[in-house]
């Protein structure tokens, strides 16, 4: 009987479905064991929720606030229920959300290549598919996936960033960029003939970070102006269209398939084009093996790397953005911090890896940014099949196959139960860099007060250790030059592909 329902599943298309579907429309909770989360309702009038427990055009463009409904009210309650929360629609998968630290950490370590294992679930990424092409290492799973990481791991790795002689040319050059665009933001303050200006940093950030990207690890040599005027622009509208083609694009077609009929489409193709030129820019000096491309060792010809390019730009782009203007958003409004990371950075001219490991209170503001305000804020799953989790604890859960499950970080790394006064010394919703040393001197293991802010597991971010040094450069250097405030007290997120100050990152700024 075991033999022919294993067939039935393997062979017959939409059996498991089916056999679900009874349970299903009598309510009963599809997971086991003792950690089984409480059922969420797909509509429920007269609670307040703030909105639907699922993405649609109308509130698409506020994700967080979609994962918040599926905790609404949850702190009223006791047990696994509280953090773990699922929707069960007939018909459908289901979908499991966790806040969970332990959970969160078993299903990502346990997400990989081998039979059994989760995958990367693709549902949220269709958006990025259709712009970049499926044949991604964010899109890919299984065997595929583990060829593509193969080819990534060299170039991104830490053994690769901090070679000597490596690190020290891109080092070098990352300084030069940096220091030119400090230097027009010294013109500017100069020209201006006041002691201080307020602007967004955002736009800022994100041109220096591309600037990075494009000229520094890959060798390219894109004009600053063209960055600002052309190219990141065009990557903003790209990345805005692919959160909004995932929800709203339910058949599927490629928007570049459409006939031009709006300026929009024109838009749209104009600024794919661009992206694509961008991409054509960045993989011209792997022939001259110059910059990072000399540790690629891939002999993959150069339409095949196309699409990863996209994804590598838009992602890093993204998340190192985000990183970057959320930790100087969180100094600018705790001058106590910036005045510590100041102290620790105002006499180091040359950065090292050494040198970055021992600006302790630089690396804790950093951590801290990662933990209150994740680039990444959920991490997406699929259970290929139905499978047992167990957490460090041995509480464990079965995960029925097919389930959808939305790693939820950000509200973990905000929740009392898990960073609050009782468990890291500080409220759990506060910027407090001290909050590392505290846990630190407690004897805390660092692998229970993991904060997920590249991911966790197989499929951690493989730009980590880039992303990292860029940002730990980019902020030291602010710091030592300027001098700032928050122009307002509030501190709001956006989401989208990553989540950003929702303020641009606007700050009064003077000179030290």
């Amino acid at each position: 009987m075991r033999n022919l329902t294993r067939f039935m599943q393997d062979h017959v298309p939409g059996y498991r479905r089916i056999m679900r579907l009874p349970k299903q429309l009598f309510a009963v909770c599809p997971f086991e064991g003792d950690c089984t989360p409480s059922r969420v309702r797909l509509f429920d009038p007269g609670s307040d929720r703030p909105t639907q427990p699922f993405p649609h055009r109308w509130n698409f463009q506020d994700p967080v606030q979609i994962l918040e409904s599926y905790f609404w009210n949850a702190d009223a309650e006791e047990g696994p229920g509280r953090h773990n929360r699922y929707l069960d629609v007939p018909g459908f998968a289901p979908v499991l959300v966790t806040r969970d630290p332990g959970m969160i950490r078993a299903i990502a370590t346990a997400t990989g290549d081998r039979e059994g294992q989760f995958d990367r679930d693709t549902l949220p990424s269709v958006g990025i598919a259709r712009a970049t092409g499926t044949d991604t290492l964010l899109y890919a799973n299984g065997a595929e996936w583990k060829k593509q990481r193969k080819i990534a791991a060299c170039p991104f790795g830490k053994t690769t960033l901090f070679q000597p002689e490596q690190f020290c040319e891109f080092a070098d050059t990352f300084r030069a960029t940096v220091r030119s665009r400090i230097d027009v933001l010294r013109q500017h303050l100069t020209n201006s003939g006041a002691d201080s200006v307020e602007i967004p940093l955002e736009p800022e950030v994100k041109v220096v970070m591309l600037e990075m990207l494009t000229n520094n690890f890959f060798g390219a040599e894109i004009s600053y102006d063209e960055l600002r005027e052309k190219y990141v622009p065009a990557l903003e509208r790209v990345i805005d269209h692919i959160v909004s083609d995932t929800v709203k694009n339910r058949f599927g077609i490629p928007w570049r398939k459409f006939p031009s009929v709006s300026d929009r489409i024109v838009r749209a193709k104009e600024d794919d084009a661009t992206f694509e030129e961008l991409t054509r820019l960045i993989l011209a000096p792997r022939g001259e093996q110059k910059a990072l491309w000399r540790q690629f060792k891939s002999d993959a010809p150069d339409a095949k790397l196309i699409s990863n390019l996209k994804v590598f730009l838009a992602g890093a782009l993204e998340a190192t953005t985000s990183y970057a203007t959320w930790a100087i958003s969180h100094l600018a409004r705790h001058p106590e911090s910036q005045e510590r990371v100041y102290a620790e950075v105002k006499d180091i001219d040359v950065y090292t890896p050494e040198v970055l490991a021992g600006a302790t209170y630089l690396r804790a503001v950093l951590d801290e940014t990662l933990r209150l305000t994740p680039s990444l804020y959920f991490l997406p799953r699929r259970a290929t099949t139905d499978t047992w989790v167990t957490a460090a604890d041995g509480r464990k859960l079965l995960i029925p196959w097919g389930t959808h499950l939305l790693l939820d970080v950000w509200h973990a790394n905000r929740h009392e139960d898990h960073w609050g006064v009782e468990a890291s010394g500080y409220p759990a919703t506060t910027f407090e860099p001290d909050r590392w040393r505290h846990l630190r001197d407690s004897g805390r293991a660092t692998k229970d007060i993991l904060h997920f802010g590249f991911g966790h597991g197989p499929r951690v971010c493989p730009g980590k250790h880039l992303g990292e040094l860029e940002v730990g450069l980019t902020v030291g250097a602010f710091v030592k030059t300027f001098r700032f405030t928050a122009a307002q007290a509030e501190n709001p997120a956006r989401a989208g592909v990553s989540t950003k100050p929702a303020d641009g990152t606007r700050v009064r700024m003077s000179l030290r």
